[in-house]
């Protein structure tokens, strides 16, 4: 059995994110969504909040459980015997960064970084796009599930 991780912060899960999960769920016998705080972001939701989100729009796969972490990818893959890495590229923009990251975890442990490119419909997408875009009062609902977008909007609202 081959089990893959697809890890992010998913501050909120985005339609891309989504398409990337689905598309590995179809490819792997077992896919864990690692989710995980970025040191480098000030998190909108709590990493709870983020893991319940993920949960409910997974919910249709059956073979994706999520988690939520706190330290090296690596060290996450090891305990669970994942030995795939997902990871989703938006733009060529994307690859220099998750390239040197791929590399590094291969070095750190026993694991394979696979890419897969996002949809064109989402390739512009990202979760801070998202926020900002909701935060001035924007819709997102082509943006992000219809739960995350009702989500967002509570949170944001003025």
């Amino acid at each position: 059995m081959t089990t893959a991780a697809c890890p992010g912060s998913f501050d909120p899960i985005t339609n891309g994110h989504l398409d990337v999960i689905e598309r590995a769920a179809a490819s792997f016998d077992e896919l864990v969504v690692a989710c995980t705080r970025n040191a480098g972001k000030h998190d909108l939701f709590s990493l709870e909040e983020r893991v319940g989100m993920i949960e409910e729009v997974t919910g249709h796969l059956g073979n994706v459980t999520v988690a939520s972490f706190d330290g090296l990818l690596v060290d996450f893959c090891a305990e669970r015997g994942v030995r795939v890495i997902v990871k989703g590229l938006r733009a060529v923009s994307d690859f220099e960064y998750e390239l040197q990251m791929a590399q590094m975890n291969g070095r750190l442990g026993e694991v394979e970084t696979l890419f897969l490119t996002t949809s064109p419909v989402y390739s512009f997408l990202s979760s801070s796009l998202v926020k900002e875009v909701a935060r001035f009062g924007g819709d997102v609902s082509d943006f992000v599930p219809e739960t995350v977008a009702r989500r967002l909007t509570a949170r944001l609202a003025p």
